[in-house]
C-alpha cells in the first residue's frame, strides 16, 4: 500500500469550535474598537493547537453559512426554526475566524445553500474515492453517516474518538443506518420531527430487527414482533407518521455532491496545508490586540511544517 493510499484528510466542523469557544471565553475580550473577540480567540487556540500536536498534511475547515436558505428549509420550513438566531458580536467573529484559518494555511469551504454538514461529507466521499480516509473534528451525530473502515470522528476538547467500528455500541445501530435512526427518532435540537412516539431506543431495536426503514414500512405487520417495549402500538405510530418519516429521512441525509470549487484534476494538492502566513497572522492579531501566544505558537507550527 503507498502512503497516498494510506493519507488521512482531517475535517473541521468550525462552528463545534467556534460557539465553544463564545461560551466558554470571557466576554469581555475585546479588540480596540470594542468588538468582541472572544470565539475568535478560543477558536485560533483550538486551530493551533489541533495543527501543533497533529501535525496534519491534508486539512479543510467547513463553516456554515446558510440559517434560513439552506435547501433543507426548502423541505421542511420549521427545520432548525427553534433556535435562536446567533447574536451580531457573533456573526461577526465568523468572518475573522475564517480570516485566520486561510492565515495559518487551511483552506476554508461555506456554501450559501449548503450546511457545513454537506460541505464534510462532499469531501470525505470525494477524496475516499482516491484512497484517503477521513478524522471529521467534531461532536455531531448526524456525521457518523460519512464513517466507513478506516474513518474516525474527534471530538478534539474532550479527546474522544469513535472509529467507524465503533458506531454500533455508541448509537445503538451501524453508520450506514444513522440516517435511518436520526429520521424515525427526530432530532430536536435541529427541529426534525421524526415519528411521534418513537424514541432513540425503538428506532435503534426496529432497525437492529429490519435493517432499514423502507423495510420496517415493508414489514409493518411484524413490527409487533419486535423486542421492545410497546411494540404492539408501533405500527400504527409508524403509519400515521409515515410521510414525517420519509421528509425526516431527507433532512437528516448528508448531501454528499456540494459544487465546491475546488480544481477538478488537484483536489489533493488543494487541500493540502501551507505553513501560516506571519505577516497577515500578526495584522489579525494586532486588529484583535492579541497578545504573544498564539504568534509563538504559530512561529513553532512554521517551524515544524
Amino acid at each position: 500500500m503507498t502512503a497516498s493510499i494510506c493519507a488521512m484528510l482531517y475535517l473541521i466542523d468550525a462552528s463545534v469550535y467556534v460557539f465553544r469557544a463564545w461560551f466558554s471565553m470571557p466576554e469581555d475580550m475585546q479588540d480596540g474598537e470594542g468588538k468582541q473577540v472572544n470565539a475568535l480567540y478560543g477558536f485560533t487556540r483550538f486551530l493551533g493547537d489541533f495543527l501543533e500536536h497533529t501535525k496534519p498534511e491534508y486539512v479543510a475547515v467547513a463553516f456554515d453559512t446558510s440559517h434560513t436558505n439552506c435547501f433543507r428549509n426548502d423541505i421542511y420550513p420549521e427545520y432548525k426554526a427553534n433556535r435562536d438566531p446567533a447574536p451580531e458580536e457573533l456573526k461577526q467573529q465568523f468572518a475573522r475566524c475564517r480570516e485566520v484559518t486561510r492565515a495559518l494555511g487551511l483552506q476554508d469551504f461555506a456554501e450559501q445553500r449548503y450546511e457545513a454538514d454537506d460541505i464534510i461529507g462532499t469531501l470525505v466521499t470525494r477524496m475516499r474515492r482516491k484512497g484517503m480516509r477521513s478524522t471529521i473534528l467534531s461532536r455531531d451525530k448526524d456525521l457518523a453517516q460519512l464513517l466507513d473502515a478506516g474513518d474516525v470522528m474527534w471530538d478534539f476538547a474532550g479527546g474522544k474518538r469513535t472509529h467507524y467500528n465503533d458506531v454500533p455500541e455508541k448509537y445503538g445501530v451501524r453508520a450506514e443506518q444513522i440516517v435511518d435512526y436520526l429520521a424515525l427518532a427526530g432530532d430536536s435540537v435541529d427541529n426534525i420531527p421524526g415519528v411521534r412516539g418513537v424514541g432513540a431506543k425503538t428506532a435503534a431495536a426496529l432497525l437492529n430487527h429490519f435493517d432499514s426503514m423502507d423495510e420496517i414500512y415493508a414489514r409493518l405487520d411484524e413490527v409487533a414482533g419486535v423486542p421492545v417495549r410497546g411494540a404492539g402500538t408501533l405500527a400504527g405510530k409508524l403509519a400515521a407518521s409515515r410521510e414525517d418519516a420519509l421528509m425526516s429521512r431527507r433532512l437528516t441525509k448528508i448531501e454528499c455532491n456540494v459544487p465546491l470549487e475546488i480544481e477538478k484534476n488537484s483536489e489533493r494538492k488543494d487541500l493540502k496545508r501551507t505553513p501560516p502566513d506571519m505577516e497577515l497572522l500578526n495584522a489579525l492579531y494586532d486588529k484583535a490586540d492579541f497578545g504573544q501566544m498564539l504568534r509563538r505558537q504559530a512561529e513553532r507550527i512554521i517551524a515544524h511544517t
